[in-house]
């Protein structure tokens, strides 16, 4: 692609929001809410002096502790690569490699996006989450590999977090790495982040079929923070080295160079299935396909994205039975399964490409 503006100045990077952090007192309070249960006290010597530690580490701004020397490949091979991050990469590459290969088994990720199971409040399992073993039950069937991702799992696990994107795309590009790089943050404490894990599944994927309950008009939240965190497969940076972290003015000058914008995820097939029992089915998953159809996912026909309501106005707690009832809706979840099994092998096999592949588009942001 053509180089877009290279003598274009670097615009200034825009201070004056939130320069100050917490007040020492704050920071502990925060720290120390994690340790309230009364069977602590016992510790709380060793816990003023991991308070400490933690309060410098906030203090100095100690993001990713453990680096060594980028090396050979980047663009900046002296620069001091967090060590998590490479490692998180080179996951990535590989199931992407793996994916590539055309010996390998299909698979297709089943992403589970209700926020409800029984293991904690309330104390029942999802509708999304049968909907989901349906879809598993059709995969394994036609000998797919079904990878179940199941994101109630931020609700029952401690410590287990999706964190929030902080919109780096939207100082420039090159900003947003591929995969993330803005966490783990340590001297924030924001660890335990499962988008690492997360993106590997999506670059081992060859297709996936989404399954979300309607809240308030729109995705589930878990789904949403997933969502957002995955901007980084839609022209994100795979070399942190170039920004040398995160350097908002080199990200700037490095865009306005000329940016390509790659789509580290597409031409893999989808499947989209919405539910709800009010309101709000068919802008939910018209917003679902939009976000795919972005990226460059190819969907698997018309009989791949449905949305449909389950005991429209009748009360909560007759869902699960109403469900039982509706063996068409279930029949139908079962043909998005189907339909994504046959784009999946038609895709493996050459046969299925995406209408406007090989069009550049004039806009490639």
């Amino acid at each position: 692609m053509e180089k877009q503006s290279a003598q274009r100045p670097v615009p200034e990077v825009r201070k004056g929001q939130m320069q100050q952090g917490l007040a020492r007192e704050a920071f502990r309070a925060r720290f120390l809410a994690r340790y309230a249960d009364p069977a602590f006290r016992a510790e709380d010597g060793a816990l003023d002096r991991l308070e400490e530690i933690a309060w410098e580490a906030y203090r100095q701004g100690r993001k990713s502790p453990v680096t060594q020397k980028a090396g050979p490949g980047y663009a900046d091979p002296d620069y001091a690569l967090s060590v998590e991050w490479r490692e998180a990469a080179e996951r990535v590459e590989a199931a992407a490699r793996r994916q590539r290969e055309l010996g390998t088994p299909s698979r297709v990720l089943v992403i589970n996006a209700s926020s409800r199971n029984d293991y904690t409040c309330p104390g029942e399992m999802s509708k999304s989450f049968r909907l989901a073993g349906i879809c598993e039950r059709e995969l394994t069937g036609a000998g797919i590999e079904a990878d179940m991702l199941d994101l109630s799992r931020l609700n029952a696990e401690p410590d287990l977090h999706i964190h929030p994107c902080k919109g780096c795309v939207s100082t420039a590009m090159p900003l947003c790495h591929w995969p993330c790089s803005c966490y783990p943050n340590h001297s924030l404490g924001q660890v335990n982040d499962w988008m690492n894990d997360i993106y590997e599944r999506f670059a081992a994927c060859h297709g996936a079929i989404f399954i979300t309950p309607v809240y308030w008009y729109q995705v589930s939240s878990p789904l949403k923070l997933m969502m957002d965190r995955l901007v980084c497969t839609d022209g994100g940076n795979p070399d942190p080295t170039s920004t040398h972290g995160k350097d908002p003015a080199k990200a700037k000058a490095l865009e306005l160079g000329g940016w390509q914008y790659p789509k580290h995820l597409a031409g893999r097939a989808y499947g989209a299935i919405v539910h709800g029992d009010v309101a709000g089915i068919e802008d939910t998953r018209r917003a679902l396909a939009d976000w795919l159809d972005w990226m460059g996912w190819i969907d698997a026909g018309a009989s791949a994205r449905i949305d449909r309501m389950v005991g429209y106005y009748e009360p909560y707690a007759t869902s699960h039975e109403t469900l039982d009832g509706d063996v068409r809706f279930q029949e139908e979840v079962a043909n998005v399964a189907r339909a994504v099994i046959s784009a999946v092998k038609a895709l493996r096999a050459g046969h299925l490409h995406r209408a406007d592949e090989g069009i550049e588009p004039p806009r490639p942001k």
